[in-house]
């Protein structure tokens, strides 16, 4: 065979291998309107910029009559591009191929890029749409899911992993996104469960639909599992690249910078009267946020899942910043098991890839309920208390309401190691909230009162006065000053650029045992 006979074949096979499943099953896939796995691929990625690893793999299985049936890529594409000119190592399962499932090759595929983007301080992108194992290799599948999840343990904290769901993912195949820093879920398209709706049916007698046990909704609402929601796969490939915009591109590197013309001493004269006079009314923390960072531009992440606090990401001065915030609009901002643990996981992946911390406090405390002790507050709130400890980036704190009880200490205080701890006047910073402390403290005086209610509202106004008051706190050095509200960006800003080069150690040791 000639050069131009053997360059003719290449071409055909490569040909071959970018058609998947073939013609009728990509079709189909599309009228479910989902992309291809390569034009997934090609829309996420700079044009052009796509470079494809093991187009030619397949499985090497011959039983079941598998040995008749072998397609190029065996089921998964495989490579590297950029994003907006930053270099990322990506995979897509193809669904039109094999139903998407994992077998040893497969698999390897996936590891091979893992590896590479290991190597290379690059993030990885993960497009998953599959049925999970191929039951036809058995435990050579198994070794593959093996090899797979090992690889994204050895990633955690060295490169981003993003998770993108865009069909069904089901199996052992879940722990990717399981162990992945971010999961984007397709509504109505992508479903994630350990156990199917027909097992389920089978030994519990349970009827459940593939939405309700898997569907995005629940992921990004009750089970945690899902950061976001898109309304496709145009939207959740926007959300991908949004994401990636703030975060950088391993452990060494600094998140990306972006040039602002938002004034870095810009005053808001607005949050001047944010806080509403009666202290059991609400505000929303998110408007604070968008007030003080860079253009109004806060990106949040798992906004549906434990909403009496707020995660995402901003800029402030062009540099990002982390932001963790008491939302008072659910549950008055208390700290909860979902919300505990959904902060946890920001504030430690914020420390894992150099992210400085912004955390604005207005919380009473913690979600008096038995079924939250029951669900394990206590070991929940740790982690939390764990992440902050632990974490040794830059942090910011700013208490602009209330700050009661042990509360207080997890979010960010003075005492568990922030580095700048900031408070409005409205600051109230106590053991209990006034209302409780003067029915604890001063029940004689309001048994014996001529007037009970006026005595109680004299002795609530006086102990915030004198025992709760930022300016008691500040006198004790746990708040580092007390400031305008419309000073808040240009002091936040102030504070971030002087701990630019903060360097902390702690203990050795081979790892802390956090309270998972």
């Amino acid at each position: 065979m000639g050069n131009e006979e053997k360059n003719k074949e290449l071409k055909e096979m490569k040909k071959r291998s970018k058609i998947g499943g073939g013609p009728e099953r990509v079709e189909k896939h599309r009228k479910q309107g989902k992309l291809t796995a390569r034009d997934r691929i090609e829309t996420l990625l700079d044009p052009g910029s796509f470079v494809e690893f093991d187009a030619f793999v397949t499985h090497q299985i011959s039983h079941f009559g598998m040995d008749k049936n072998k397609l190029p890529g065996d089921g998964v594409v495989t490579g590297h591009g950029t994003i907006e000119g930053r270099q990322v190592f990506v995979f897509a399962q193809d669904f039109t191929v094999f139903a998407g499932s994992v077998g040893k090759m497969h698999a390897m595929k996936i590891c091979n890029v893992y590896d590479m983007a290991v190597k290379t301080g690059c993030p990885i992108i993960g497009i998953y749409d599959t049925g999970g194992a191929r039951i036809q290799e058995g435990a050579e599948a198994l070794r593959g899911f093996g090899e797979f999840f090992f690889r994204c343990s050895l990633a955690s904290g060295v490169v981003p992993q993003i998770a993108m769901i865009m069909g069904p993912c089901a199996g052992g195949m879940t722990f990717g996104p399981g162990l992945a820093d971010f999961v984007l879920m397709v509504n109505k398209k992508a479903h994630m469960f350990m156990i199917g709706p027909d097992v389920i049916k089978a030994v519990q007698n349970e009827d459940v639909s593939f939405e309700e046990l898997g569907g995005a909704a629940m992921h990004s609402s009750r089970s945690g599992t899902s950061h976001f929601v898109c309304n496709d796969d145009l939207d959740c490939i926007k959300k991908a690249k949004k994401l990636l915009s703030y975060i950088p591109s391993n452990n060494l590197d600094s998140a990306p910078y972006a040039k602002t013309k938002d004034d870095p001493e810009r005053r808001d004269e607005s949050l001047d009267s944010i806080i509403p006079e009666d202290t059991q009314k609400p505000y929303e923390m998110t408007e604070v946020v968008k007030k003080i960072v860079d253009n109004g531009d806060y990106f949040e992440v798992h906004e549906s899942f434990g909403k009496s606090i707020t995660v995402g990401f901003a800029r402030m001065d062009g540099s990002v910043v982390g932001i963790v915030g008491n939302e008072p609009m659910v549950f008055a901002g208390t700290l909860d098991n979902n919300s505990s643990i959904k902060a946890a996981r920001f504030v430690r992946f914020c420390d894992s890839f150099n992210i400085p911390i912004v955390t604005l406090v207005d919380v009473p405390g913690y979600m008096p309920s038995k079924e939250q002790e029951f669900e394990g507050l206590i070991r929940n709130s740790s982690k939390l208390l764990y992440a902050y400890c632990e974490a040794s980036v830059p942090k910011v704190t700013l208490v602009t309401r209330k700050a009661i009880g042990a509360a207080y200490c997890v979010m960010a205080s003075k005492h568990i190691r922030s580095d700048i701890n900031l408070a409005w006047p409205s600051a109230e910073i106590a053991v209990v909230g006034a209302e409780g402390a003067i029915n604890i403290v001063y029940k004689q005086e309001l048994i014996m009162a001529d007037d009970p209610q006026l005595k109680r509202d004299e002795l609530i106004s006086e102990y915030r006065k004198d025992y709760a008051s930022a300016y008691v706190a500040a006198e004790r050095g746990f708040i580092d000053d007390i400031i305008e509200p419309k000073e808040t960006r240009p002091r936040l800003i102030s504070a971030l650029k002087m701990l630019e080069r903060k360097r902390e150690t702690r203990p050795a040791k081979k790892h802390g045992n956090m309270p998972l």
